[in-house]
């Protein structure tokens, strides 16, 4: 989704391509906002168009308005193709295909009826927000979040794993005590109770009515409420094991053998020793001016 893209040629192609592709001028962040604006509204229309109310009354006007987002859209696709030196690579990038997607469903209406509701695709378009905003900078704590994940993906499996045993068990026994009329028809339906009621959910469509039944399902409530931070648990601690690796260091003082100083830190905490071994300390220096004891040169 950080593809960066080059401009077709010098002249009208690059004006194009600086309001379209940039956001540093005036004239690009009011095409970007108005892009945003025209996409929200496209988005709302075919919402309300989903109303009967609104769709008996206001009918037509949301079929000429959808029709007009398409076109601009349309329109817009095109001048971002017509500035590009790829315009292939464009239309297989993240922001090309959803820009594809999102004139093609109005397009298809033409050749099948209903599917104007696939028009809410543009919602992802937003994202274009981001450039205007500037929250690039928020990358870097995007990339500690899934360098998080991705080390407490074995633990969170396990976790998962473990669910959906106990889940099962449960299902089983809830299944075997209640009867068919209760709504436990078969066993995935009763896994379906059991992770209803493991979630702390209760959609209560399907309850059990023995006792026992009644006491499993309990026992599945309590053993969600105690369970159902753990996950949570283990990926606050890569979170926060991720962030301690990015803002310190793993390199011990030569001094006083502390391992844990910012990355940025020039003199250990503790004892005040220099850190950077390949560089001598400013404070060591010798002085260059000659001492009193030196004797001048004749």
């Amino acid at each position: 989704m950080t593809t960066s893209f080059k401009p077709a040629a010098e002249g009208l192609r690059t004006r194009v391509f600086q309001v379209i592709f940039e956001s540093d001028t005036p004239l690009a962040k009011g095409f970007d906002i108005a892009l945003i604006v025209a996409i929200l509204a496209s988005v709302l229309v075919v919402i309300l168009d989903s109303v009967p109310a609104y769709r008996a009354a206001y009918g037509p006007a949301f079929y000429w308005l959808e029709w007009g987002f398409t076109l601009a859209f349309t329109l817009e696709l095109a001048l971002r193709l017509y500035c590009l030196d790829k315009p292939l690579g464009y239309l297989k990038s993240f922001y090309g295909v959803i820009d594809v997607l999102a004139i093609l469903p109005t397009w298809l209406v033409l050749l099948v009826p209903g599917a104007q509701s696939l028009v809410v695709i543009r919602l992802l378009r937003v994202l274009r927000i981001f450039r205007i905003l500037r929250l690039m900078q928020f990358v870097g704590e995007a990339r500690l979040l899934v360098e998080a994940l991705k080390r407490s993906t074995h633990q969170i499996f396990l976790f998962l794993f473990s669910v959906f045993m106990l889940v099962t068990i449960f299902a089983s026994l809830v299944y075997l005590i209640e009867p068919a009329e209760a709504g436990f028809s078969s066993i995935p339906t009763a896994i379906y109770w059991a992770i209803v009621t493991l979630t702390t959910v209760g959609y209560g469509d399907i309850v059990p009515v023995t006792p026992l039944g009644q006491a499993i399902s309990v026992m599945v409530m309590l053993i969600g409420y105690s369970i159902i931070a753990v996950p949570t648990g283990v990926f606050s601690a890569e979170v926060i094991r991720s962030i301690r690796a990015d803002r310190y260091s793993d390199e011990a003082c030569p001094g006083c053998g502390h391992d844990r100083h910012e990355k940025r830190a020039k003199y250990c905490l503790l004892c005040g020793t220099w850190l950077d071994e390949e560089t001598p300390d400013p404070r060591e220096e010798p002085d260059a001016s000659p001492s009193n004891d030196e004797e001048a040169p004749a």
